[in-house]
């Protein structure tokens, strides 16, 4: 069997390794659009930005392992066309055959539209090597830096910003940063964070536009308020990367549709990753997180070679930002209450609940918690709210 990988992330990287080690011995293709071999996305605004990490240490496997393991790595070349009759892909003048397509093509991050100084110089996004590559020596200390988004990824690039010595504002539209994805609780744990260090954090605030020619120089408000800034960052958000797909006239549903499997619309194609949207208890979901791209990927290679077992998502994300470690277990999509729990110097965790079913956690540096929570949703086990709000010991939770 023939297998051709389109994206060479973590996701595809992880399908790749995972046939090798199944035993599959046909020819396997991984072709990506970047230059650099497949890497780890999240050290990028974090350790990567601060200088504490080389780029050779953000590569997921070393050098030679493509080509010890008969990995036909192909870099710096986009997949322009899939021809699902002759089942082939387009890449440069080049036309490969496939027995089996996986699209592990990921996701891209969202922009500001160019009529609002989007394209000035200046303006940056987080999300490749290149991306930060770019930004990285206007990280001066005593700049001004203005962050569009208060996410995980415009925090933590506003932690590694003020760690630098920058004088950091996050502009957030919302009322609140985070709203999309966590409880007004862990919303004011970071935001108090951020702002004991010195960020200055503006919520409810839309940008009318990004002032300069050629280069930003200051971010106007929709209130008239003008913010300097000797660069911008922008963190608004990824697309899924399904431009391909749909070309190809695959099914789309928030992503590259697949089954249980893994499997999209065409039987002879899969999909793996930020770009996936899959069946998860009852409804149709798609997760950005490395945990799912490999997880994921993993099982989809499985699947390619028979196994035939539907994919259960675990889903775990993290973020570090100051001396924060942010661990999240589960979605907390449908929660009606929070269960605080404090342990003192050591940390916070913040328990989602819709009724008396156990959602999610948030656990802020308590790695207990984390452990727990996670433990006990991947089991489908819910303690009362009231048992857990009284636990002296959140171990005795798991017996």
């Amino acid at each position: 069997m023939r297998v051709v990988i389109v994206g060479a992330g973590q996701a595809g990287a992880a399908l790749a390794a995972k046939l090798r080690a199944l035993g599959h011995e046909g020819p396997i293709t991984m072709i990506g659009e970047e230059a650099a071999p497949p890497y780890q996305r999240p050290p990028l605004s974090k350790g990567y930005l601060l200088g504490q990490m080389e780029e050779d240490r953000l590569w997921l496997r070393a050098p030679d392992f493509w080509a010890e393991n008969a990995i036909d790595l192909r870099l710096g070349v986009p997949v322009t066309a899939i021809d699902r009759t002759a089942r082939t892909v387009t890449v440069g003048d080049e036309t490969l055959a496939y027995d089996a397509l996986a699209l592990t093509t990921g996701s891209a991050p969202r922009r500001l539209p160019a009529a609002i100084g989007g394209d000035l110089q200046g303006v940056f996004t987080v999300r490749t090597l290149a991306d930060v590559d770019a930004m990285r020596a206007e990280f001066v200390p005593g700049r001004r830096v203005v962050i569009v988004g208060g996410g995980y990824i415009g925090l933590e690039a506003a932690a590694v910003a003020l760690k630098l010595g920058l004088a950091v504002t996050v502009l957030e539209m919302a009322p609140r940063i985070l709203q999309r994805v966590a409880a007004p609780e862990t919303s004011d744990y970071i935001r108090a964070l951020h702002q004991s260090h010195g960020v200055t954090i503006l919520e409810g605030t839309a940008l009318e536009r990004l002032l300069g020619s050629p280069r930003v120089t200051a971010a106007r408000l929709a209130d008239g308020r003008e913010v300097p800034a000797d660069f911008v960052i922008v963190g608004v958000g990824i697309t899924p990367g399904t431009a391909l797909a749909e070309a190809a006239g695959l099914a789309l549903d928030n992503g590259i549709a697949t089954d249980e499997m893994g499997r999209t619309s065409d039987p002879a194609i899969w999909s793996a990753g930020d770009c996936a949207s899959f069946p998860w208890n009852g409804r149709r979901i798609r997760l950005e997180s490395v945990g799912n791209a490999i997880d994921q990927a993993e099982a989809v290679a499985a699947n390619m070679l028979g196994a035939d077992r539907p994919y259960q998502a675990t889903p775990w994300f993290w973020s570090d930002q100051f001396d924060l470690k942010l661990q999240i277990a589960g979605l907390n999509t449908g929660y009606d209450r929070i269960i605080t729990r404090s342990e003192g110097m050591a940390g916070v965790s913040f328990w989602y609940y819709r009724g008396n079913t156990l959602l999610a956690v948030d656990a802020m540096n308590d790695p207990r918690a984390y452990m727990v929570g996670k433990r006990l949703i991947d089991a489908g086990k819910s303690p009362a709210p009231e048992v857990l709000a009284e636990a002296p010991d959140l171990k005795v939770l798991l017996k």
